[in-house]
Formats: C-alpha cells, sequence, structure tokens
C-alpha cells in the first residue's frame, strides 16, 4: 500500500504543480480511479481515503458548482472516516485537507464551510506534525485570508523553513516556493494597511465553488 500511495502523490504532484488544465483534466480521473481502487483494496486504512479525497478536491475545480459542492462534501466524509481510523496517517494530512476545505468552500446555507472548525482542524494537524510544510502553509493561509497577517507571517516562514520529505521532493519544493513568496506578500500587506485585501495562493484542495 505505501508503495503505491507514493507512486499516486507523485502523479498528483506533477499534474497539480503545471499550469495546463487540458492535462490536469486528463489526469485527476485517472488518479481518482487509482484511489478508489485502493481505497477498495485497503478499506481500513486511512491513506487511501486522504488521497481520494485530496484528489476529488482537487478535481472539483473542473465541475460545475453544483457538482462541485457535492463532490466536497464526499471528501469531507472521506476525510473524517480516515481522522476516525487514523488521525496520525501521514503526518495528520486528514486535518490539514479538511481544515482548507472548511475555509475554502462557502458556509451555510451553501456548504459546510466553516472558519471556526476549519481553525480548529489546522490547529489539530499542527499538533500532530508542528514542522510540517503543508501544515504550516495552510494554517497560515487561513490566517492571512482571516486578516492576521502578523500570524500569518510566522507560519508562511515555518513552512519555507521546513524540511523536504525525500518521498515528496517535487510536492514540498513546489510548496516550499509558494511559502516564500506568500511570505513576502505577507510582509508587503503589514507594512501596506489599508491596500486591496491580498488574496492569498490557491493551493492544495484548490476548488472553485463559486
Amino acid at each position: 500500500m505505501n508503495t503505491s500511495i507514493a507512486h499516486l502523490e507523485s502523479a498528483w504532484a506533477a499534474a497539480y504543480y503545471q499550469n495546463d488544465e487540458a492535462q490536469q483534466r486528463q489526469a485527476y480521473p485517472e488518479l481518482l480511479e487509482k484511489a478508489k481502487e485502493l481505497v477498495h483494496r485497503y478499506p481500513n486504512a486511512a491513506e487511501p481515503k486522504i488521497w481520494q479525497a485530496t484528489i476529488m478536491s482537487t478535481n472539483a475545480a473542473f465541475e460545475s458548482s453544483l457538482t462541485a459542492l457535492s463532490t466536497l462534501e464526499k471528501a469531507k466524509r472521506l476525510l473524517e472516516q480516515a481522522i476516525r481510523i487514523d488521525p496520525n496517517a501521514l503526518d495528520g494530512a486528514a486535518y490539514v485537507t479538511l481544515g482548507t476545505l472548511y475555509y475554502m468552500v462557502p458556509g451555510w446555507p451553501v456548504s459546510f464551510g466553516d472558519d471556526e472548525m476549519a481553525e480548529q482542524l489546522l490547529k489539530a494537524s499542527l499538533q500532530i506534525n508542528p514542522n510540517g510544510i503543508d501544515a504550516n502553509y495552510f494554517y497560515a493561509d487561513f490566517l492571512l485570508r482571516q486578516d492576521r497577517a502578523a500570524e500569518a507571517e510566522a507560519f508562511f516562514h515555518k513552512a519555507s523553513q521546513a524540511p523536504v520529505r525525500t518521498q515528496q521532493v517535487f510536492a514540498d519544493t513546489q510548496l516550499q516556493n509558494e511559502a516564500k513568496l506568500a511570505l513576502a506578500h505577507a510582509q508587503q500587506r503589514k507594512s501596506n494597511t489599508g491596500k486591496n485585501r491580498f488574496q492569498s495562493l490557491f493551493t492544495t484542495a484548490a476548488v472553485n465553488a463559486d
């Protein structure tokens, strides 16, 4: 299973961190089928569910609004299942992804978006993996969207300095670069209070739910 998960991670990162939307539209459904197969083969494991939810969430960007919202509800349930099975799986990745969904999607009555819940989940991910790139980056992104730029700056800095995982060198390097760029923007924003609201990078679990 671990080998299959590693291959899935690498293929997803290769698709996600490139700018050809046509290739992404082709790659995500294929990856989703592989993730579904893993979930079927390992129904009691958290890791395949986390990756199925992650790929569903990124693929939702190419779906219609109503379909995307339904997809994200399904991703939410998968992540909740993964947390019940093993909250520490993939260094708390289920908390990161679920927390990100909670602050990305619209709130009630359109969807399940909830900033308070998002912060709880993202903090839970940091308790599991305080030095992780993903956990620090997405909590910083959340803080920035809440106009808490000074707090966000510290977590972007931590993400930019986090150790790159040997099994995810490409994805971690890309996210580190985005953390460095976001940190520069956060510092600029802090020194230019009152100017246009900064819109942070739309990364892992990026969803267009409008």
